[in-house]
């Protein structure tokens, strides 16, 4: 098979003057473009507010009607873990180790133990989630099929050591006692 002269390609790289050789027109576009994003977020008189992303955290928090006003899905938040209760306020969890399986990270620790009711065979008696290790994914709460594993709107957590950052299953339960008024997305 031979290749005719119109189907091959020159790539050899053709010479730059001066100003493309130091970069000049490459940084003055450049300088335009953060320029013109610097002046458009500028507010001014008669321009419509809601537009401004600037939070000034902690004294202002975003809340989620915000987000959803400003263009933000808010299914696609994740916050801190939390386990969630059954109707008699045990934990849900029935230690199937799906959830520690389908993390790419492998964050989620969990031994599990008989359980003492007879409508389960197992528990978790430790459930740990490293939070610093975590991704965020959600891979965790797509895999739980009793959906006892959940992701909560809840951004704000505060450690000052990796022990502290690592929520065993009391800590977890606390989540949800804390955020049980507020349903993940």
């Amino acid at each position: 098979m031979t290749i005719s002269e119109k189907d091959v390609l020159d790539i050899t790289p053709r010479k730059t003057n001066r100003a493309e050789a130091l970069y000049v027109p490459a940084i003055l576009k450049g300088l335009g473009t953060t320029f013109r994003h610097v002046f458009m977020n500028v507010p001014r008189e008669g321009r419509n507010k809601k537009n401004i992303w600037v939070v000034r955290y902690p004294e202002q928090k975003r809340e989620h009607r915000e987000i959803i006003e400003g263009g933000i899905e808010p299914s696609t938040f994740r916050g801190v873990h939390r386990l969630n209760k059954d109707e008699k306020g045990r934990v849900r969890c029935v230690a199937c180790f799906m959830c520690s399986t389908a993390c790419p990270v492998n964050c989620i620790h969990i031994v599990a133990e008989e359980a003492p009711w007879e409508d389960r065979e197992k528990y978790p008696k430790q459930f740990d989630i490293d939070e610093l290790r975590c991704i965020y994914c959600g891979m965790c709460e797509e895999a739980c099929p009793c959906d006892a594993i959940e992701l909560t709107p809840h951004y704000e957590v505060v450690g000052l050591s990796r022990n502290e950052m690592i929520f065993d299953k009391t800590k977890l339960l606390e989540i949800f006692d804390q955020t049980i008024e507020r349903k993940p997305m």
